[in-house]
């Protein structure tokens, strides 16, 4: 199986476990004004190829306990679809800004919006995978806008080989760091995790307003489509983002 990059950062005392499964990145090209005017002070928005970029990622969560042993009760395993978009902080450090997180887990929506400050919206969720594919049902619940959705099927195709994998590849996935808006000020938080096992896919469905729910516009191009079977993570605690200097 090939694999993506690795991580360039450790957690030595992760707060939280988590496995990623059965997920599917659908990366769209978006002007970089159109996301710029989204974000919280201090961050930037980053260009590649001459075009900001906005990602749909549904999969499934397991989270666990530090120690990746004990699954917590009430929580467990539950599917996510997220909104993100690839951003640089005032320290000089890169990672992703979300513009939302559906889960379909009412305790994981409370604790993403209480824990982290991240914008976690509670929704009707479903994860099927057959024989060489996955689908992905999303509707959105609370907060609004209600009824937002998303409706994708994967394809899932063979997997990239090492000197198939370009640096856009490795641009869009090799992601340590996490940033949010808490208390008036911007936080950061480190995401571990092994490289990417990336494969080729293809969507047979997809039927998406999520994006649109964020404030961005309709994409319009075609996606890159690449979907990875598990990662193991592991989540550090809030940081305060300062600026160098």
């Amino acid at each position: 199986m090939t694999h993506g990059a690795l991580p360039t950062v450790d957690v030595p005392r992760a707060v939280m476990h988590m496995k990623w499964d059965e997920l599917t990145f659908v990366h769209h090209r978006v002007s970089p004004d159109a996301v710029q005017r989204l974000l919280p002070q201090g961050l930037t928005v980053e260009i590649f190829e001459g075009s900001a970029w906005v990602s749909l990622v549904p999969f499934l969560m397991r989270v666990t306990v530090p120690g990746d042993r004990v699954r917590l009760p009430f929580i467990g395993r539950f599917p996510e679809t997220n909104v993100r978009t690839y951003v640089t902080a005032p320290d000089g450090t890169q990672g992703i800004w979300f513009f939302s997180l559906d889960a379909g887990s009412l305790l994981a929506t409370l604790g993403g919006r209480l824990g982290y400050r991240l914008p976690y919206m509670w929704s009707d969720m479903s994860v099927h995978r057959s024989e060489g594919m996955v689908a992905y049902d999303c509707r959105r619940r609370i907060p609004g806008p209600k009824g937002a959705l998303s409706r994708v099927t994967t394809v899932i195709g063979e997997p990239y080989r090492p000197n198939e994998l370009i640096e856009l590849d490795h641009w869009l996935s090799a992601r340590w760091r996490l940033y949010s808006w808490m208390f008036g000020r911007l936080w950061g938080a480190h995401a571990v995790h092994e490289a990417w096992p990336l494969h080729r896919a293809t969507l047979t469905r997809y039927d998406d307003s999520l994006v649109r729910a964020s404030g961005l516009p309709e994409p319009s191009d075609e996606p890159i489509v690449q979907y990875a079977a598990r990662v193991s993570v592991r989540i550090g605690p809030p940081y305060r983002v300062l600026p160098h200097g």
